[in-house]
């Protein structure tokens, strides 16, 4: 009844949302806009066999086969709409406002998948919590910014990865894993958390002797097929499988993407460039690469100077030496209650490790970790800082001069909100908070960990977390106003650089937390 009873109320988080990003439908949109449309007119005017082979535009089709299916399935409405949106040979950025209209409203509406999923993991929590989550996902600017501006489905995808971890949370383990099946069919970036399914599952589903851990790993195994052949097997069918594959693993693309997303790599690249400067005024003649990462906008580069060039397989050995401790503590202890916090940590590791990181990639651990932050005190302060870094490292992506008050706003609005509702959840007397804690022995969400300071919990990022957002309004100073000001158009890629490396600090510092963390509490 309880979580029947707070629907209307997730109902009308999602109407207030909706009618922001309503607002927001005549504003800048990127390439990626096109991509999609793109995307409606192959599945639409073409025959399955040759969606994975076209090239009529340069924005080819390299999401799985499930996300193909579903841009098909738009197209028969986007044709009854406008039936240019779908001519394959309409050229290139059609931007008539129906299909402006069409494709926004289609990211509005996908969100409901999205709000299903937080649902089913808040149904259980008391109001306090569950409303807090509700602000912090629905509401978040991070995913506003990029699916309802910039243009994405991040929200849809992210619906069905919190509808996964609902059914583990709650111990069913073989819809949990069938749902990660799922959205692995419609964006494979999401694999990065495969090694933690896998090793949980095989851990959790499959115990109990050998004879019922085969039978248990038969049946997950059988399901986890069953959903790749419904996603690949006509492409099986037709011969294509190769194909389909080259398009989603393009790796000529290199190490980084257009912007530097603030990972492990932007410290690479600074010593790099930093090795190769003092030896160049040693004496040695030290050649830049031809692909430069200082160009402004990085595009494809991936070489080096001085030290080693990194490889998709370097890139890939880190992030599996990143999940590492992570995978250990699935395996000796499969608890549901830290399924969350693993999924998130793993696509951590993607993000700081992985290859040709898209800055985006921040939201595949940020929404999942708005779930765990209202668990404790410090869940709270490290999600807090997180949530402002991540929006902020995604204030590139909206590079026009109309946007910049949009996306300043709304960060500053979130921050508020994060404030007074962490603030409100942990700022409690004891006795209220150890009467909550009685009654939820039973809950996965349970924290036993509290922290108390005069018979009371008091929410605060301390000393060293303000200074760190005082960063933030320093660099972002210096690209808006010192920057034009003293240096005029020379170096153009500072402020991007600036803005990467500083968040790259705030990532690293997350990823090292929350590692600490959960080795702590499991």
């Amino acid at each position: 009844m309880q979580g029947e009873s707070s629907l209307p109320q997730l109902l009308w988080c999602y109407a207030v949302a909706a009618t922001i990003k309503v607002l927001l439908i005549p504003s800048y949109h990127s390439t990626d806009f096109e991509v999609h449309r793109h995307w409606l007119a192959i599945t639409h005017s073409l025959p399955l066999s040759h969606w994975y082979y076209d090239e009529t535009s340069e924005w080819t089709l390299d999401y799985p086969p499930f996300f193909a299916y579903y841009e098909r399935f738009l197209s028969i409405f986007a044709n009854l709409v406008d039936p240019q949106i779908v001519h394959l040979h309409n050229g290139l950025n059609y931007k008539a406002t129906s299909v402006i209209v069409f494709q926004r409203l289609t990211v509005i509406l996908s969100d409901l998948w999205l709000l299903y999923g937080v649902y089913r993991l808040t149904k259980h929590l008391d109001s306090l919590k569950r409303n807090l989550i509700w602000v912090l996902v629905v509401w978040s600017p991070g995913l506003l910014l990029v699916d309802h501006v910039h243009f994405q489905y991040n929200g849809f995808l992210l619906g069905w990865l919190l509808l996964s971890i609902s059914f583990l949370v709650e111990g069913s383990d073989l819809m949990g894993g069938f749902l990660f099946a799922v959205v692995l069919s419609f964006k494979h970036l999401f694999a990065v958390a495969a090694p933690v399914y896998f090793v949980y599952l095989f851990r959790h589903y499959c115990r109990g002797g050998l004879v019922r851990g085969f039978g248990r790993l038969s049946v997950i195994g059988a399901v986890v097929v069953a959903v790749f052949a419904a996603a690949y097997g006509p492409f099986f069918y037709h011969e294509q499988i190769q194909q389909v594959v080259r398009r989603m693993f393009p790796f000529g693309r290199g190490l980084c993407h257009a912007y530097w997303a603030p990972n492990f790599w932007v410290f690479y690249i600074i010593v790099d460039k930093g090795l190769a400067f003092f030896l160049r005024k040693l004496g040695f003649n030290i050649q830049a690469p031809a692909a430069s990462f200082t160009g402004g906008l990085v595009g494809d580069s991936s070489s080096f100077a001085v030290l080693p060039q990194i490889t998709p397989l370097t890139t890939f050995v880190a992030v599996l030496l990143g999940l590492f401790p992570c995978l250990i503590k699935a395996w000796s202890d499969p608890q549901p209650q830290f399924i969350a916090r693993w999924i998130a940590y793993a696509y951590t590791c993607g993000f700081l490790f992985g290859w040709h990181v898209h800055e985006k990639a921040s939201l595949h651990f940020v929404i999942p970790l708005a779930i765990v932050a209202v668990e404790s005190l410090e869940d709270a302060k490290h999600y807090f800082l997180l949530s402002i870094v991540s929006c902020y490292s995604l204030f590139p992506l909206l590079y026009e001069g109309q946007e910049y008050p949009i996306k300043v706003l709304l960060l500053l609005l979130h921050s508020i909100l994060m404030w007074f509702g962490f603030s409100a959840q942990f700022t409690k007397d004891e006795a209220s908070e150890t009467e909550e804690q009685t009654n939820n022995d039973e809950s996965v969400w349970s924290e036993k960990s509290r922290a108390t300071s005069g018979g009371k919990e008091w929410f605060g990022i301390g000393w060293i977390g303000k200074v760190y957002l005082f960063g933030l309004m320093v660099v972002e100073l210096w690209g808006q106003i010192l920057h034009p000001y003293i240096l005029g158009e020379t170096f153009p890629f500072i402020p991007l650089m600036l803005m990467s490396i500083y968040c790259a600090l705030g990532m690293t510092y997350s990823w090292i937390w929350q590692l600490k963390r959960f080795l702590k509490l499991s």
